[in-house]
């Protein structure tokens, strides 16, 4: 029965995808093919090149890519490459060879792993692409909306063909408005402004801008029949051209001429369509992943053996080059494509609309297809994103809005370069001003200064990292930690060596290093103490010992853990240990001393039992620590949330739970803590039915109690810590942890032996 629920639920969600994308098929194919055309145009190309490129990208690109909504055609960041190319050759024959054999060049660099370049373009330039993009349709769409269509449809560029530019342009719309153009133009926004918010119309998964493109058919239709100024004339629709047969069709195809086959023009205008048609074609499959709703990852090298494919069979038919698209990928995303039948079929339409049925595309108003893409521009240039990056800082915002203002300001792949030159000047100053992270590390015996070199140091850094090394106080311990670095610059290593063997020393700096890879022959040298040793523990306080472990509790808490090396701390410790502390504790898990207190091998004696409570075999662990092994502070480590105190008040109201009530020495442990429950309750508490906060109040003041219990029984039975406190040689403290903030409170009503106590109000109580 479940799998046949299973097996129908995949179905109807198989079924639900194909329907988005043949919607959003249809959608790309209205949107693509007057910028097919447009861009053609621009290039000084024949138009119909144009559409072969987008037919070829469709059918043929659109199943050997392994991107699912990445629509590929002709680009505006292409057409200033073409024209320039076709006026060298001499002729457009003569580029058809040269795209042919720009699609083996990607071919060997797909091959070659070439699409590595992906995954080094800064996410502000990626992102600044996609907001420059949505700027750009909005600017470029807005004369189509009021039926000012003197430009090819698609032109992208800031200086256009017609010696304009994107905001001279804005200008003209005042002297050349279309009344029956702006009405569609603006009803269509409308519409598409509504379909998003309006319940019943979403539940229908037809998409708006479907509906728009007829909605704009239906109208101009109605205006021929009002006729005047309300006509929507050819100059305002799209305009594909209408051969008279298909055999018609295939005759206005121009063939390549591979005469011009050792042309040295025909071999630079190869390399160039190749290299700029790969880079944005990465540049815009990474844009493309971040707008994918499934956030799938696509493979650049696979993509560029599509894409030489694509362009050798192009070249071949008579097409412009092309490359990923990042505008009618948006609009594909927009419509809500799920996978690559949607680009697959965008391509099979181009050729049906373009043979069969170029009349009925004619018929569509240029202004309906402006509100589709300005709509798609206002979701890619969102406020919100504005917003992140300013609140990111200037590392992320000025790359972002240089690589957006460059784009509009001249073309796509211009405006890229342009924002990774600019990325690539703010790594680099972010290498030369923070090339590593200065630390002040508190161990028992001294504060140790350490530089963590980043990732990559490279010659750049040298000034900043002497002026590290000058700023070192005489007297000071120096360590320069390369553990997360896996480049150094050879003038860095030199610099390195001469400050720890002369200019330190000469100063009055102890200098040591660890970290560094073989290949840079700077071996470990660690010049301090980073553990409990013998020397430490002879010279050290008990009031000095509850001050680091109170520090490390502090670090712990603060996500400053000390970095240590435990493999030369088993080395040192291995023929003896000579601990600072012992520390009795819950055997809870989340209460481990060594972590809480952020402490090393051989630091302190760690007993633990469930309760805190004081055993004879737990007495005689703590002499062992403090006579045997010289430690010079016992701190008893209570916590709140015990179970063993839980249990134990549990007990006392006979709510002992079942599983427990079976374990026999679990009852001597809860039986040992009673005298604290039934002193606790004598003086204040009255006995409560149900665990509430009464009870837990009533918990947290058993657990202090017990905790002030244990501290006394210890001076109290053992006659050796206590003549060890008396002559000053060991202090007791009591502590309480909290396990739900990290703080270790001290219970200073519970020292002996100890001087006056250092606290605040997040330490003690």
């Amino acid at each position: 029965m479940k799998e046949n629920i299973r097996s129908a639920t995949l179905k109807n969600d198989n079924v639900s995808n194909v329907w988005d994308d043949v919607l959003a098929g249809v959608v790309v194919f209205l949107v693509a093919l007057p910028l097919c055309i447009g861009i053609a145009l621009a290039s000084n190309a024949p138009p119909l090149a144009g559409v072969v490129a987008g037919i070829v990208a469709g059918l043929i690109v659109g199943p050997l890519s392994g991107a699912q909504v990445t629509i590929s055609g002709p680009a505006a960041g292409l057409t200033a490459v073409v024209a320039a190319e076709i006026s060298a050759i001499g002729s457009f024959e003569g580029l058809l060879v040269a795209v042919a054999l720009a699609g083996v060049i990607q071919i060997a660099l797909g091959i070659l792993r070439g699409g590595f370049i992906k995954s080094f373009v800064p996410a502000s330039v990626v992102r600044g692409l996609l907001s420059a993009i949505g700027v750009i349709l909005i600017l470029k769409q807005i004369p189509h909306l009021f039926g000012h269509d003197t430009d090819p449809e698609g032109e992208m560029s800031f200086f256009q063909p017609d010696r304009q530019n994107t905001f001279s342009e804005l200008l003209e719309i005042l002297g050349d408005l279309h009344p029956g153009s702006i009405v569609v133009g603006f009803a269509s926004l409308a519409i598409i402004y509504l379909w998003g918010r309006i319940a019943f119309l979403k539940r229908t998964s037809v998409p708006a801008p479907l509906v728009v493109v007829l909605f704009g058919v239906v109208c101009s239709l109605c205006f021929d029949r009002i006729g005047g100024t309300w006509i929507i004339g050819t100059t305002h629709k799209v305009n594909v051209p209408v051969p008279e047969t298909i055999r018609g069709f295939f005759g206005l195809l121009q063939n390549p001429d591979f005469s011009q086959l050792m042309n040295p023009a025909v071999s630079s205008a190869a390399f160039a369509i190749a290299i700029v048609g790969s880079l944005q074609a990465l540049l815009t499959l990474e844009a493309v992943d971040r707008l994918d709703r499934e956030k799938r990852s696509t493979s650049p090298n696979r993509e560029l053996v599509a894409q030489g494919i694509g362009n050798i069979v192009s070249g071949m038919a008579g097409g412009l080059p092309m490359t990923c698209e990042i505008v009618r990928s948006s609009v594909n995303i927009d419509a809500g494509a799920r996978t690559k039948k949607s680009a697959i079929l965008h391509g099979a339409l181009l050729a049906i609309s373009v043979v069969l049925l170029p009349r009925a595309i004619n018929l569509i108003p240029l202004s309906a297809l402006a509100a589709i893409l300005i709509a798609t521009g206002l979701k890619l240039a969102s406020p919100q994103v504005v917003a992140e990056l300013w609140r990111a800082g200037r590392y992320q915002f000025i790359p972002w809005f240089v690589t957006l203002l460059a784009i509009v300001l001249t073309d796509p792949l211009i405006g890229i370069l342009i924002g990774l030159a600019v990325s690539i000047i703010f790594i680099l100053w972010s290498n030369l001003r923070r090339p590593m992270r200065l630390v002040v590390d508190q161990y028992l015996g001294e504060d140790v200064t350490r530089i963590e070199l980043a990732s990559q140091v490279s010659f750049l850094n040298r000034a900043a990292l002497r002026k590290t090394f000058d700023n070192i106080e005489p007297g000071k311990h120096l360590l320069v930690d390369a553990h997360d670095t896996v480049y150094i610059d050879p003038d860095i290593l030199s610099l390195i060596k001469e400050y720890r063997d002369v200019i330190g020393p000469a100063r009055g700096v102890v200098v040591s290093t660890r970290g560094f890879r073989d290949k840079y022959a700077i071996e470990d040298r660690i010049a301090f103490v980073d553990f409990s040793s013998k020397e430490l523990q002879e010279r050290i306080k008990p009031e000095e010992a509850l001050k680091y472990l109170l520090a490390g509790n502090q670090r712990f808490r603060n996500e400053r853990r000390l970095k240590r090396d435990f493999s030369r701390q088993v080395v040192a410790t291995a023929s003896s240990q000579h601990p600072m502390a012992v520390v009795l504790s819950d055997i809870d898990s989340r209460i481990p001393a060594e972590i809480i207190f952020d402490l090393g091998l051989g630091d302190i004696v760690s007993v633990r039992v469930a309760g805190n409570i004081v055993t004879p075999e737990v007495l005689g662990s703590i002499e062992f620590g403090c006579v045997g092994a010289g430690s010079k502070l016992i701190a008893v480590v209570g916590h709140n949330r015990c179970v063993a105190v839980e249990s134990a008040i549990d007990f006392m109201q006979e709510k002992q739970a079942p599983d427990l009530d079976k374990c026999e020495y679990v009852k001597s442990i809860i039986k040992s803590l009673e005298s604290v429950v039934r002193e606790n309750r004598s003086k204040s508490l009255q006995s409560v039915n149900n665990r509430g906060s009464e009870s837990v109040v009533e918990a947290d003041i058993v657990v202090r109690q017990n905790v002030q219990r244990s501290v006394n029984e210890i001076v109290q039975k053992s006659e050796a810590i206590r003549n060890l406190i008396d002559a000053g040689h060991v202090g007791i403290i009591g502590m309480v942890y909290d396990v739900s903030t990290g703080v270790c409170h001290v219970m200073k009503e519970t020292a002996h032996g100890l001087g006056a106590i250092q606290s605040n109000d997040t330490q003690s109580q």
